[in-house]
């Protein structure tokens, strides 16, 4: 694995961890805020052929 895709792939998910945090503490801006970023994350994985899918655990 290359150090991009390693990066994006930690990158996902720190993010998902403060998604499900903000979520969790019903701060609805912060988890805008964080979805907004997953979503830029998993466009750029998929533009540089990343497979967010098949290497992250499921999203809960």
């Amino acid at each position: 694995m290359d150090a991009f895709t390693a990066g994006i792939l930690q990158r996902i998910r720190n993010t998902e961890q403060d998604l499900r945090r903000a979520q969790e503490s019903d701060d609805y801006f912060l988890a805008e805020v964080e979805l907004a970023e997953l979503d830029d994350l998993r466009r750029l994985a998929a533009e540089h052929g990343v497979d967010v899918a098949g290497r992250l655990p499921a999203a809960s």
